[in-house]
C-alpha cells in the first residue's frame, strides 16, 4: 500500500426535497383539503476514523464524495425519504482543513471519532403544513434547502510516542528495524527512506510506538531535499531521538543542522524533549567517540548517548531515555484528564 498524507477533496451534502402541493377529494368522503407531504431530509457528509488504515491512498482514486438528495413530499400526507449520509472513512491522526489548508475543521485522534463536515438541507413543507382557520385550501409549498458543497484538504499525522530525527544515512532506518518488526528500507545511501515508517518498541516490558521520517538536509525548511513535508508525523510525538552519524567528520555541525530546521519548522516541534544519540559507534575507536562524544555535548547542551544501531550496543539506555520522557508525559496528560472530569459525589 501506498503512502499518502495529503489529499484535497470536494464533499456536498444532500439538497432537501420539495414539498408537495396537493388536494384530496374523493367520491363518498366529506372534508376534502390539502394533503401534500413534507419533502425529505438531504445526506449529511461524516468523517469517521477507522482502524487498520495508515494512509489517505483511497482519496488520491475519489475525490468526490456526495451526499443523497432528499425525496420529494407526495400526496395522501406522504413525507419524501431522507437522502443516504457518506462516510469518510480516514486514518488515525487525520487533521480536516479548510480550503485555505490552514483553518483546522477537526483533528481526529482516536478510533471511532467521528465528525460532521456538511449538513444535509432540510425538506421543504408540504401545504398541509399552510392550513389554518383563515386558509382552508393553501397552495402554497416550500421547495427543499440545497445542500452544502465544500473543498476541504485532509492531512495525516501519524499517532506515535517517540520520533526519529536526523541527516539522511544517520542510522534511523537500521535503529527503527533493531528495535522492532518494522522493516523499513535500508542502504547505504541518502533517501533510502521516502515516507515514514511505524513500529512498536519494547523496553523493560513496556512498549511504545517509534516513527522514523525521511532524513532533513540544510535548507530542507527551503524544500531542498525532501523538504520538510514529513515532520508533520512528529508534532504528535512526545520525545523525539536526534541521531548523528559517528562517522561524520564534524558531528556537531551535522546536530546544528537538523536542529536549525526544526526551529524553522515548528517551535512545537522545537520545544519537544530531545534525546541525543551518537550512533555507529562500532565504526569509530575509543579516542574518536570521546573526541567526538565531547563536541557533540557541547553543540547539544545535553546528555548524549553512545549507541551502535548495527551491533544494539547502547540500544537499550536510548530506548530506557525515551521512555522516562513518555511515561512522564502520559501521567502529566492523565492527571489533566482527570481534572477535568466532572465532579461526582
Amino acid at each position: 500500500m501506498k503512502f499518502l498524507d495529503l489529499a484535497k477533496v470536494t464533499i456536498r451534502s444532500g439538497s432537501g426535497g420539495n414539498g408537495c402541493a396537493s388536494f384530496r377529494r374523493e367520491k363518498y368522503i366529506e372534508f376534502g383539503g390539502p394533503d401534500g407531504g413534507d419533502g425529505g431530509t438531504g445526506g449529511d457528509v461524516w468523517a469517521e476514523v477507522v482502524p487498520a488504515l495508515n494512509t489517505l491512498i483511497d482519496f488520491r482514486y475519489q475525490q468526490h464524495f456526495f451526499a443523497g438528495n432528499g425525496k420529494p413530499g407526495m400526496g395522501k400526507q406522504r413525507t419524501g425519504k431522507d437522502g443516504d449520509d457518506i462516510v469518510l472513512k480516514v486514518p488515525q491522526g487525520t487533521e480536516i482543513l479548510e480550503d485555505d489548508g490552514e483553518t483546522v475543521i477537526a483533528d481526529l485522534t482516536e478510533i471511532g471519532q467521528k465528525v460532521l463536515l456538511a449538513k444535509g438541507g432540510n425538506g421543504g413543507w408540504g401545504n398541509l403544513r399552510f392550513k389554518s382557520s383563515t386558509n382552508q385550501s393553501p397552495r402554497k409549498a416550500n421547495p427543499g434547502q440545497p445542500g452544502v458543497e465544500r473543498e476541504i484538504w485532509l492531512r495525516l499525522k501519524l499517532i506515535a510516542d517517540a520520533g526519529l530525527a536526523g541527516l539522511p544515512n544517520a542510522g534511523k532506518s537500521t535503529f527503527l528495524s533493531a528495535t522492532s518488526n518494522a522493516r523499513p528500507k535500508i542502504a547505504d545511501y541518502p533517501f533510502t527512506t521516502l515516507h515514514p515508517n511505524l513500529g512498536v518498541v519494547g523496553v523493560d516490558q513496556k512498549e511504545f510506538v517509534l516513527a522514523d521520517i525521511p532524513g532533513l538536509i540544510e535548507g530542507a525548511s527551503e524544500g531542498r531535499g525532501l523538504g520538510d513535508q514529513f515532520l508533520g508525523h512528529i508534532e504528535r510525538c512526545a520525545v523525539l531521538l536526534h541521531l548523528v552519524d559517528g562517522t561524520a567528520e564534524d558531528v556537531a555541525e551535522d546536530f546544528r543542522i537538523i536542529d536549525r530546521e526544526l526551529e524553522l519548522y515548528s517551535d512545537i516541534v522545537y520545544a519537544k524533549p530531545r534525546v541525543v544519540g551518537l550512533n555507529k559507534i562500532d565504526a569509530l575507536t575509543d579516542e574518536e567517540i570521546a573526541e567526538k562524544r565531547e563536541a557533540l555535548q557541547q553543540a547539544a547542551g545535553a546528555r548524549v548517548y553512545l549507541l551502535s544501531a548495527a551491533s544494539g550496543k547502547g540500544v537499550t539506555e536510548v530506548l530506557r531515555a525515551l521512555w522516562t520522557e513518555i511515561s512522564a508525559q502520559r501521567t502529566e496528560a492523565a492527571a489533566e484528564d482527570e481534572d477535568d472530569a466532572p465532579w461526582q459525589p
